[in-house]
């Protein structure tokens, strides 16, 4: 058995527009902590669906087809559902401790798998898989509900470090070296202008380098040089970002471009085109305030199975879409990448939550 049919799935089954849903689901995320599921959001439409798929109420989430938090002779319903928790105190989805509760139950093994940009976009590469119903997950708009910081798209993975290298042996330094001269003149720097940086560490940069590249915060070429540093790419790709008073750079995907302006603190004009047309996609930052052409833009995002680095596992699987249209025709292509269309609010908050940091102390 592969690992994504090994996988557990967890369904949460709800009405149209129910406003638990949300809420359901971040718990689910929460409770989740890391560890790898498949998760999906499916509507249903009247009571023989319900029936047929097993809701007693809206929201009702699955382990596997099961619901642990079933009453004894609950019959199938698209009423609302109300979970009472363990202070008696009444809520619309089951609390984060019962649904960790019930996922330990159920034997999820409690190992995280490393979290990055990749994974938070696609709500930990394994949820809201794009081969839902037409009437679930890929409709942009739902996705754009607020998260909090448990959300799996507050994109820490890595110990919680997320896409900021830590601070030990040199590595933050030399990271941020590297973005730094990228924003500077749109290339990647030789080995040996990071020489000084690295020497403060006690190290050489290609150790630190090296480092780096095994733990995904950039990649080598064959030859030691800087391929890329998430978000940048020192080759040409589909997405093209203009930096106010900066240079022009490459970026390693659609969700990378949108960090850019996050993690510099600048705005910039990213230019991009829609894989499946070819016509162009730009989003121009005035004032630190996003404005995408076309409007009805969204951002697909995926991740092949089987893990490995950022690169080669789903950035070109993250890309922009002049609509949801083509994002769902090229889903429809290239079935090997599981993911899901998010709007254009939601691609930002990624972004954002991604790199954002990348350049703090």
């Amino acid at each position: 058995m592969s690992q994504e049919e090994s996988r557990m799935r967890i369904t949460v089954l709800t009405v149209p527009e129910c406003p638990n849903a949300p809420l359901a689901v971040e718990r689910v995320t929460a409770a989740l902590a890391g560890r790898s599921a498949a998760v999906e959001l499916v509507e249903v439409l009247d009571q023989a669906q319900a029936t047929e798929l097993g809701m007693t109420g809206s929201p009702t989430v699955l382990l596997d087809g099961v619901d642990p938090f079933a009453p004894a002779g609950a019959v199938p319903s698209i009423s609302c559902r109300l979970y009472r928790e363990a202070d008696g105190a009444v809520s619309g989805a089951p609390s984060v401790a019962a649904l960790r509760a019930a996922l330990d139950g159920a034997g999820l093994p409690e190992t995280a798998v490393p979290g990055d940009c990749c994974e938070a976009a696609a709500l930990d590469a394994n949820a809201l898989e794009a081969d839902a119903p037409d009437t679930d997950v890929l409709d942009a708009n739902a996705l754009e509900a607020d998260a909090p910081d448990t959300d799996v798209l507050d994109a820490v993975g890595r110990g919680g470090q997320g896409r900021r290298a830590p601070a030990e042996r040199g590595l933050r330094a030399v990271q941020q070296a590297v973005l730094r001269h990228f924003a500077a003149t749109g290339a990647a720097p030789e080995p040996d202008v990071l020489e000084p940086v690295a020497a403060t560490a006690g190290r050489s940069a290609v150790e630190v380098l090296d480092e780096l590249a095994r733990e995904d915060f950039l990649t080598l070429d064959a030859h030691g040089r800087i391929a890329a540093a998430y978000p940048f790419s020192a080759a040409p790709t589909r997405h093209r970002v203009r930096i106010a008073d900066g240079a022009e750079v490459w970026s390693m995907c659609a969700i990378d471009a949108l960090g850019i302006p996050a993690m510099l603190g600048r705005d910039a004009v990213i230019s991009s085109t829609d894989p499946v047309t070819g016509e162009p996609v730009t989003v121009t930052t005035d004032g630190g305030t996003p404005v995408w052409e076309p409007a009805d833009a969204v951002v697909f995002v995926g991740q092949r199975p089987g893990g490995g680095p950022a690169a080669a596992v789903c950035c070109d699987a993250l890309n922009f879409f002049t609509g949801e249209t083509t994002a769902r025709a090229w889903a429809d292509e290239h079935p090997e990448v599981p993911g899901h269309v998010v709007g254009q609010a939601r691609a930002e908050e990624i972004a954002t939550r991604t790199f954002g940091p990348l350049l703090a102390p």
